[in-house]
């Protein structure tokens, strides 16, 4: 089986098919064995695990995670890719194809049938702007995984493990960290990639939480909380609780907050009433959430 994970074995697969680049995908092809191997590394694959790949592309990366997990699953939603995986992976039984939308797979049913419903393993190089639903439809469906291994844009990655009173701070690196334990494995620049994106990547592992590192009494309402802070994060956190958060309660009921019950809540945490939302730690916004 020849590896694809080399300038000249991409091309010639590009050619043989003439595949073109869809932009509205952001494909980028890897062309670099030696990162593949990292990233193998960097998730930890073994013999036992269930792997879930996302935007297997051509199957470069998808043969080397047949050879080291137990079974892969490749969730690819450009469908003129198909005949080309079921090509460059029909040496490999443990691998199987699913040409769909990974926002509109049932996930936890292909665990419960492929995996016995225990922990999968999901890998993937993801497009800069499907980056954030992904990460986040993964988590808040509840699909039991034990970790995200994933490229993205290096800026993306850097967001999701800064902590408050940085610029890079928001609203996905507090949802990132609610759920896993997000560790930058390695930097990736352009010239690994086919056709060269302009930006650099990194590949970044995110570790599930078995519980969140923080509780609170409404976990939407929380993250309804941070959304608002970070809509209009030049605003005191007063102003843009009081401007912009409404969200449901368990009832159904849309809930809006007054700018006197933001400030009591504040003053009862023993924080600034000219606070912005980028000054609050994780656990100071579930506080708050609890508090309103």
């Amino acid at each position: 089986m020849a590896y694809l994970g080399t300038p000249t074995a991409t091309a010639e697969v590009i050619q043989k098919y003439g595949f073109n680049f869809q932009k509205k995908y952001g494909q980028n092809f890897l062309i670099d064995a030696n990162i593949l191997d990292k990233i193998i590394d960097s998730a930890e694959i073994t013999r036992e695990d269930c792997v879930v790949e996302i935007g297997p592309g051509i199957g470069t990366m998808t043969q080397y995670l047949a050879e080291n997990a137990r079974e892969v699953i490749a969730v690819e939603i450009d469908k003129n890719l198909i005949p080309i995986l079921e090509e460059t992976l029909k040496g490999y039984e443990n691998v199987s194809i699913v040409n769909e939308d990974i926002l509109k797979v049932d996930l936890n049913r292909l665990v419960k049938e492929r995996n016995e419903g225990k922990p999968i393993k999901v890998v993937a190089n993801l497009p800069y702007y499907i980056t954030t639903p992904i990460i986040m439809g993964l988590f808040e469906s509840r699909v039991p995984l034990s970790s995200i291994t994933i490229m993205v844009q290096k800026e993306v990655a850097d967001r999701m493990q800064v902590g408050p009173g940085t610029k890079d701070y928001g609203a996905l690196s507090l949802a990132v960290q609610y759920y896993a334990r997000p560790e930058i494995m390695l930097n990736v620049p352009p010239t690994c990639f086919m056709p060269r994106p302009n930006v650099g990547s990194a590949v970044i592992r995110l570790t599930r939480f078995e519980e969140p590192p923080v509780k609170t009494d409404d976990e939407r309402k929380m993250f309804s909380i941070i959304r608002a802070a970070f809509n209009q994060r030049r605003k005191t956190l007063v102003n843009a609780l009081a401007n912009g958060l409404s969200y449901a309660d368990k009832d159904g009921m849309m809930i809006h907050v007054s700018r006197q019950e933001v400030s009591m809540a504040l003053d009862q945490m023993g924080l600034s009433q000219t606070i912005r939302g980028e000054a609050l730690t994780l656990a100071q916004f579930a506080r708050l959430s609890d508090l309103l």
